[in-house]
């Protein structure tokens, strides 16, 4: 099993979507060809983002590592990025079997009306199998290995549920679909919790400018096109010890800015190509479900945060917040990560945030400034655990990604900085059986309310049609 899994994920997203988004188009009755130009276009996308992201690392890993050098900077977490986290969680016996497992679960969810999300967005189950993973290695069993990634699946599902209104309000084009991402589903309490505060604060009202509104009023100065070549040329500026020498590096300086910028406008184009390729699947499956199912009206079709993480005020916050958190990771006491491999990880922190915020670039950026501080001090706390299973992906595949450099650990921004893997991790290693216990207590708990609250929508909208069934006759 964990042979043939780990050569179905071996395939990566590119390939592994159009294929899923194919088969499904076919089993709902969309016609071949349709189906087909939906998963290629999905498949497409994926490989838009892929070269975007590889831009924004490779522009951005050189140089930072100059700037490490040059201020001898000593952190000894390792940054392996999202990849090493993917190839971790995969290539494990939690990983081999997370498909499946989690497949039965949302079923069951699904038969028991505690969630009303259809998760196809499989290529993101690795977030489930890393943090299992990382608690299997840590503690040295498998059954706590699948307890953590059940419940983390099991807590994300409600998330999604409890976000898809927001979501679907706040992001044109998206009725239907709901964001089940362990990673931007574990922030969205917080975000609630932090806009509510924010609001409290006097004046802050006054402020509320999203970023069309930057553009309207700062014209060139609020696009992020603009902003990414500023804060490019900014960086690039970092690598020089004298005004001599930013002379003589202009030529770089100044192509670091233009890929920055690049980064910034190719995001949203690439992003159509996610959402012309998800209408006509996500359209047809919630037909299809409506007609075959009782009472199925309400479920969503959870996705891949990426199709939305081209908002603007994502990427204006998510580019601001870039050398925001490299000097964090600096001056933190205690931190030892410095995150390099995994900036491009930074845009999906935001697309559950934003509904709360309302694009608000102000309240993101604070949020999303506090959210990533915590973050640094998760990844670092979490470093050990990472390595032990890094190390022993290493041992039995080779993979180079997995390769942690003598004398450091290993850690990234995606996963292991979010609160949703951290508290799994903390409940299961270090308060052990209560830690379960609270853990169980707590899914149940959201569980049953998430079940209350669709059992009443569901009243609510036979009602509804029952009134207007009266009104035709």
């Amino acid at each position: 099993m964990e042979q043939v899994f780990s050569y179905i994920i071996g395939l990566g997203a590119a390939v592994m979507m159009p294929i899923i988004f194919t088969v499904l188009g076919m089993c709902i009755g969309i016609r071949v060809s349709d189906a087909l130009k939906s998963g290629l276009k999905v498949g497409v996308g994926f490989i838009g983002l892929s070269i975007v992201t590889a831009l924004l690392t490779s522009a951005l890993g050189p140089t930072l590592n100059t700037v490490v050098d040059i201020y001898d900077l000593k952190l000894k977490v390792f940054d392996m990025g999202w990849p090493a986290a993917a190839a971790v969680a995969y290539n494990t016996a939690v990983g081999a079997f997370i498909i499946p497992v989690c497949l039965g679960v949302n079923l069951l969810m699904l038969f028991t009306k505690t969630t009303r999300t259809v998760n196809i967005d499989l290529w993101n189950y690795w977030h489930f199998a890393f943090i299992g993973a990382v608690i299997y290695f840590a503690s040295g069993s498998l059954a706590w290995g699948f307890f953590g990634a059940i419940i983390c699946y099991v807590i994300t599902l409600v998330l999604a549920d409890m976000t898809a209104k927001k979501f679907q309000r706040f992001y044109k084009d998206m009725d239907g679909i709901s964001i089940p991402q362990p990673f931007c589903a574990g922030f969205a309490p917080f975000a609630w919790v932090l806009n509510k505060g924010l609001d409290r604060i006097p004046g802050i009202e006054k402020l509320e400018i999203d970023a069309e509104g930057m553009t309207k009023k700062f014209g060139l100065l609020g696009e992020p096109l603009f902003l990414g070549v500023i804060v490019g040329i900014g960086i690039g500026c970092l690598t020089c010890t004298s005004g001599a020498q930013i002379v003589d590096k202009i030529p770089y300086i100044l192509g670091l800015g233009i890929k920055m910028g690049a980064v910034m406008e190719l995001i949203p184009r690439v992003t159509v190509l996610f959402i012309e390729g998800l209408k006509p699947i996500s359209e047809a499956t919630r037909s299809l479900i409506a007609r075959k199912f009782k009472g199925a009206d309400g479920l969503n079709i959870g996705m891949s945060p990426a199709l939305v993480i081209g908002h603007p005020t994502t990427l204006v916050v998510s580019l601001l917040l870039i050398p925001v958190t490299l000097l964090l990771a600096v001056v933190l006491p205690g931190n030892e990560f410095l995150p390099l491999a995994s900036l491009a990880g930074m845009f999906y922190v935001f697309p559950l945030i934003l509904p709360f915020t309302k694009g608000n670039v102000l309240k993101t950026f604070v949020i999303g400034l506090l959210i990533l501080t915590a973050g640094l001090y998760m990844v670092t706390n979490l470093a050990p655990a990472f390595t032990l299973a890094a190390k022993d992906v290493y041992t039995a595949t080779g993979d180079a990604a997995v390769n942690i450099p003598a004398g450091f650990q290993g850690g990234s921004l995606d996963f292991a900085s979010s609160p949703l893997a951290w508290i799994i991790y903390q409940c299961t290693q270090n308060l052990k059986w209560l830690g379960a216990g609270i853990l169980v207590v707590l899914t149940s708990g959201m569980m049953w309310w998430n079940r209350v609250h669709i059992i009443r929508n569901q009243k609510a909208m036979a009602a509804d049609n029952s009134d207007k069934i009266q009104e035709t006759e």
